[in-house]
């Protein structure tokens, strides 16, 4: 009998690569600040608006050193690599929304993530592309165009919502896989 694997797309960007890190300390160094933890600093600062930030500091994230070198995601490669014994594995990154990044997430993608085939990197925009399974995700407007089953990587921006089959780590989407698995 022939075996199909099921497919799981993941994305990137906060998902198995800590931008949030980046970002922060980005953030940091470009307004001179220095703060121990997110949460204080929003605390103090209760009007910070994040999306006008992103976007002044837009021209410096949008770059081949901000997405050379954000951290790992705890556990998102030991999982992974399970993972791929019963599924196939594809990364799905909206790279358009930040392309003079290619070939950074290209190579970050082959240090970190080498047991995934390079073949099954997907830079795109609109993730309604993506016709696997799963879709593995942060962005609700992602998840929102995808045609299979979504499943929320929640973050500070999408905590509240409810539509998605939700993982807070790697080792809530390990446990779901594990529970679903023929």
């Amino acid at each position: 009998m022939f075996f199909v694997k099921k497919k799981i797309a993941i994305d990137m960007d906060q998902v198995i690569a800590d931008i949030e890190i980046s970002f922060i300390e980005l953030f940091k160094k470009e307004y001179n600040l220095s703060f121990d933890s997110v949460e204080d600093y929003l605390k103090e600062n209760p009007n910070f608006d994040l999306v006008t930030t992103i976007k002044e500091l837009y021209p410096l994230i949008n770059t081949y050193a901000f997405f050379r070198n954000p951290p790992v995601m705890k556990d998102s490669q030991a999982v992974l690599r399970e993972l791929a014994e019963d599924y196939d594995l594809y990364i799905a990154t909206a790279a358009m929304d930040v392309p003079k990044t290619f070939t950074a997430k290209y190579e970050w993608l082959q240090e970190h993530f080498d047991f995934i085939d390079p073949q099954h990197f997907i830079f795109c925009g609109d993730k309604s592309i993506v016709h696997t399974d799963y879709l593995i995700d942060d962005s609700i407007r992602q998840l929102e165009r995808f045609s299979g089953t979504g499943i929320l990587f929640v973050n500070s921006l999408n905590e509240t919502e409810d539509r998605y089959i939700r993982a807070n780590n790697w080792k809530d989407i390990r446990d779901y896989f594990l529970s679903i698995k023929d």
